[in-house]
């Protein structure tokens, strides 16, 4: 039995569901698994406990001969995406070991980290929520950022301080989401809410 409690998975998309007092409930569909482990770390060996999930189906004419030795010496097939979890149980894993989306239950809780979308290059009032200057045509100031330093002293611009820049396409872990149904056969995990990024980015699930 598999004491794994965390799995890859892509974003299919959103939906909704109906709960059993009538409430609709919006959800997100993720194909979570299934993984191999490709990998097992353990402290005596490598000084730390860890298991190394592969996930995602690859062309094998894309995989080079170092991902094709690795792959090999776990005895599985090449996969897309490779990702490391720390495990208090190393020595319970075997390389080529399955992981299912049957390591969670309905109504558990998982945290979902994946990269957010990426919205280009935007100003402070989008990216910093800044409230901007007067809309009346004699302001001359209405979306710029203001000032942002002193002029004496320090004579320099303080770190932190919201500027324009690109917005979005970071890493973002939404907790604590509540599973509403799992789907087996086809590896199908619905939970409740948003996760991050569009249809088909690489999401990262462990159990709250």
């Amino acid at each position: 039995m598999s004491m794994a409690t965390t799995i890859l998975g892509r974003k299919i998309g959103m939906s909704q569901v109906w709960s059993e007092d009538d409430r609709l409930i919006p959800v997100t569909v993720i194909e979570a698994g299934p993984c191999v482990v490709s990998q097992v770390k353990t402290v005596k060996r490598d000084g730390y406990a860890a298991i190394q999930l592969a996930y995602g189906d690859i062309k094998p004419e894309k995989v080079n001969k170092p991902s094709q030795g690795h792959f090999a010496k776990a005895k599985t097939e090449p996969r897309k995406h490779l990702h490391e979890t720390r495990t208090a149980e190393g020595d319970a894993y075997k390389p080529g070991q399955k992981i299912t989306v049957d390591i969670f239950e309905v109504g558990g809780k998982v945290d979902v980290t994946g990269t957010s979308k990426g919205k280009g290059f935007a100003g402070v009032m989008k990216r910093h929520n800044f409230k901007g200057g007067p809309g009346g045509h004699g302001s001359h100031f209405h979306r710029a950022p203001g000032s942002i330093g002193m002029c004496a002293s320090p004579s320099r611009v303080l770190r932190g301080v919201g500027m324009p820049g690109h917005m979005g396409s970071e890493t973002v872990t939404v907790q604590k989401l509540e599973i509403v149904k799992i789907d087996t056969e086809q590896n199908l995990l619905i939970v409740k809410g948003a996760v991050p990024g569009g249809k088909g980015a690489l999401l990262v699930i462990r159990a709250s």
